[in-house]
């Protein structure tokens, strides 16, 4: 299996929003390059956005009900007291522990959580190893379970690198005028600064070593440095917050970009150590908020700093079988899992919530499927009987969650903090059942919770209880509930006009319900989310101008919300602008793959456009992505019964003469054939005017007979005489600059319109299966304006030469192209060029 060799980097909470702008200044040059030579897209993120949640999400192909791990803390089996997560609590088995059963050797390091080790066939360095002592006068051993197998404790052991060893020379990248920083003062952050930084070059350290001297199939590597100085340094990162001071903002606003900057060089350092033949993908679990939605002070909620992960994380991958410089849409944390597996030619099993992500890949095939892997007998390398670890070596792990804010400091008396952090799970756990709709045990869950005494904090149950009711459509038992968690203390100051106006506009009081929401208070006043729920409301109302002002207010403040686009796309559908309907609903798809409702409106607006086919094949699609029935959607499949024609003809003009320095032109849109019409005029003895500066490659592996000065001939077209006597491409929109006092001969391709845009879409990496309708669109126009201008130039003649025609049956159409061109042509070395083999994007009729 060493043809698949795989290593999987995570980088904790990155953002494309920060490494876009650093890609661009040359910043990022490691993973612009993977980019460049690989696929690349947003991930997915879940709810709740925890990060040992979502790595064992990553790791095993399932949603945290189902694999166990449901928080940063759990309670040790004798319930006595508090630990970080552990490896114990995981129920599904991950990608190292098949692999292992397959026979397959795989490397962990600083995996979230893997602690205490699993003794799979190679190395484990669990998140444990980095966590060392700030104090330098305190021992930092390497506890048991830390390291598998047990020999590599002492090779690995001088790899790790502590706070203390973090010199000037590592500070000043991050922090140039660190030496200013007033070491007594509460706004001193170096020491945090330190102990993150050493951390992750401790993780680097283990990295490259077992990567040169071990013998590997899969590489598994977490990095938390993004995350952990996002959360330290992210509200001094630019552009400033107006609570921050210009001192502060000035010390600390390079530390963000520092971060992404030095782990772009570490990931450049392991694509030094790694073959062409291994594939890589880097990932994060989450993205970070870096804009206008930073929060400057947390709330006292749990895990409050995960209030500033983002939706989308990113997701980019290279290898022997991954396509090249491609966007790819639509992927979830839980599809990593199944890809790999696939991958490796390994089976998917039916219980993973997630799939296998086809897109990223050259060659593929349909993915083998199992009942599932949990159930298969054999050696998958699990932990055996748990057993009982030094309570003061948790103390690390601990006081880090503390300090970042992601758990709050356990209460003093043991009972409580052990109360506090079941109910914690238990919410988790609910959160969880809400994302995946499964609202039925969200609610059983959220009424236990409710029942709990003081001290639990009941506040953020409630909510979520009449969160969870308005999914159901149970208006007036949300009611019941929200007047109940008005009349309980709380220390959470929640924000429940928007919840209020839901119940009221769930009972048909839609002008109390945009009351709720036009009373916020002023300095409440404007949110993406505001906006869009009194747009919702204006929609109801068959306001559409308003709802679309409204809906387009927050996509202005937030561009990458799929609901706003699928909002929008609606609104416009109402208003008869399908064009624009459907590019909304395409956005929002390509935000989020799997949304029934995009695909159903988009169906909508290209059923209106006359394209009846894709229409059909969005309803389908909208229908086979919802578990229960859709109605709506399997009759608009039964209402779609034809494929569009264009509805006007194309028509020669042309008196088959031959006149004395004419130019002949190859003209079409783009991927209509043009390139092979080049060829086969050339090898028929006429001459060509190309530079071959556009060099052949998958899309056109003949070769794409260009000449440069073409794409300015808009503004500067004297070059044209030397196409006199010659055959020269000039695609249709540009055939309007041509010079008058030329005569042409114009062969102009004619390809199947759909074709032509799905093959354009492959070529840019786009899903073929969706119809961009304002492009196509605007072909069909430009075909119209092409059919015009003809006739206006008189010294124009052209002719149209089918596609497919010439594919399947070439001697016709080579000798109709021999008279029009008036001059006798090597026809057998023409038709020889055809290689069926590349009408690779074929529409079915």
């Amino acid at each position: 299996m060493n043809k698949n060799k795989t290593i999987l980097i995570g980088w904790d909470a990155a953002d494309w929003k920060v490494i876009g702008p650093l890609i661009a200044k040359g910043h990022m040059p490691s993973l612009k390059k993977l980019i460049n030579e690989g696929v690349y897209g947003n991930m997915s993120t879940m709810n709740p956005p925890y990060s040992p949640m979502l790595w064992s999400s990553v790791a095993t192909g399932k949603t945290p009900d189902k694999h166990g791990i449901l928080g940063f803390v759990e309670v040790t089996p004798n319930q006595k007291a508090l630990r970080p997560v552990t490896a114990n609590s995981r129920k599904s088995r991950a990608i190292w522990n098949i692999l292992h059963n397959q026979g397959c050797k795989s490397n962990l390091v600083g995996w979230w959580p893997t602690f205490p080790a699993e003794p799979i066939n190679g190395v484990v360095v669990t998140d444990k190893f980095q966590k060392v002592k700030t104090d330098p006068k305190k021992e930092s051993p390497i506890v048991k379970g830390t390291i598998h197998p047990e020999d590599f404790v002492q090779k690995l052991g001088n790899f790790r690198m502590f706070p203390w060893e973090v010199t000037k020379e590592h500070i000043l990248p991050f922090i140039p005028n660190a030496a200013k920083i007033d070491q007594t003062a509460k706004t001193n952050h170096l020491i945090s600064f330190a102990k993150i930084l050493s951390q992750n070059v401790s993780i680097q350290n283990a990295t490259t070593y077992l990567i040169r001297e071990t013998e590997w199939d899969f590489m598994g590597v977490y990095f938390d440095l993004i995350d952990h100085l996002c959360h330290a340094f992210m509200k001094y990162h630019p552009p400033k917050m107006k609570n921050i001071s210009e001192d502060q903002y000035d010390m600390y606003k390079d530390v963000v970009n520092g971060a992404y900057r030095f782990q772009d060089m570490m990931l450049g350092r392991v694509m030094e150590m790694i073959d062409d033949d291994t594939t890589i993908i880097v990932m994060s679990d989450h993205g970070f908020e870096s804009g206008d939605k930073r929060i400057f002070k947390m709330p006292k909620v749990a895990a409050a700093p995960a209030l500033d992960h983002r939706q989308f994380g990113i997701f980019v991958a290279r290898g022997p079988n991954i396509k090249k410089n491609e966007k790819i849409f639509g992927m979830n944390l839980i599809d990593v899992a199944p890809t790999i597996l696939h991958h490796y030619g390994l089976p998917i099993g039916k219980d993973m919530d997630g799939k296998v992500i086809l897109d990223i890949f050259k060659e593929t095939h349909t993915p083998k499927m199992i009942e599932s892997w949990d159930s298969i007998d054999g050696d998958f390398a699990e932990l055996s009987d748990e057993k009982e670890v030094d309570p003061l070596s948790d103390e690390e792990t601990m006081e880090q969650l503390i300090e970042l804010g992601y758990i709050e400091k356990p209460d003093e008396k043991k009972e409580t903090a052990i109360l506090k952090t079941k109910c914690e799970l238990k919410h988790n756990l609910a959160r969880v059942y809400l994302g995946k709709k499964d609202y039925e045990n969200a609610k059983v869950l959220l009424l236990e919770l409710t029942q709990e005494e003081d001290p639990i904090d009941l506040g953020p149950y409630y909510v979520d209880l009449v969160k969870t009711l308005l999914k159901m459509d149970n208006f007036d038992e949300a009611e019941k509930y929200m007047k109940k968690f008005k009349s309980i203390k709380t220390e959470v100051k929640f924000n429940t006009h928007f919840l209020e106006s839901d119940i009221l506009l769930g009972q048909g009081k839609i002008v109390k319900a945009l009351k709720v929401l036009l009373d916020i208070p002023q300095n409440n006043r404007f949110s993406p989310e505001l906006s869009y729920k009194i747009g919702n409301i204006h929609y109801i109302n068959r306001e559409f101008d308003k709802a679309k002002k409204c809906f387009e207010a927050s996509i202005e403040a937030l561009q990458d919300n799929p609901k706003y686009h699928k909002s929008l796309a609606q609104t416009f559908y109402m208003l008869g602008n399908y064009e624009e309907s459907a590019e909304h609903a395409l956005i929002a798809i390509d935000l989020v793959k799997y949304f029934p409702s995009a695909h159903y409106i988009l169906g909508q607006a290209l059923e209106k456009l006359g394209d009846i086919e894709n229409a059909k094949l969005a309803y389908e699609t909208a229908a086979r992505l919802t578990p229960k029935k859709y109605h709506i959607a399997e009759k608009a499949v039964e209402n779609v019964i034809e494929k569009m024609e264009l509805d006007f003809d194309l028509i020669n003009k042309s008196n088959f003469k031959y006149r004395e320095n004419q130019i002949v032109i190859v003209s079409g849109l783009p991927r209509s054939g043009t390139s092979l019409m080049m060829q086969m005029l050339d090898k028929g003895g006429l001459k060509t005017l190309i530079d071959g500066k556009r060099e052949a490659d998958e899309s056109n592996p003949k070769g794409y007979y260009e000449y440069e000065p073409v794409m300015t001939i808009h503004k500067d077209n004297s070059w044209l005489d030397k196409a006199q006597n010659k055959v020269v491409k000039i695609v249709a929109p540009l055939l309007r600059h041509i010079k008058k006092q030329y005569r042409y001969k114009i062969i102009f391709m004619k390809r199947d319109l759909h074709e032509v845009i799905q093959s354009q879409r492959k070529m840019t990496g786009k899903d073929t299966d969706i119809l961009p309708v304002k492009l196509y669109n605007a072909y069909v126009d430009q075909l119209k304006k092409v059919e015009a201008w003809k006739e206006r130039e008189p010294g124009v003649e052209l002719i149209y030469v089918d596609y497919v025609d010439m594919i399947n049956n070439p001697k016709p159409v080579v000798d109709t192209i021999e008279s029009f061109i008036g001059k006798d042509l090597e026809k057998d070395l023409m038709a020889s060029c055809i290689d069926k083999s590349l009408h690779r994007n074929k529409v079915n009729n």
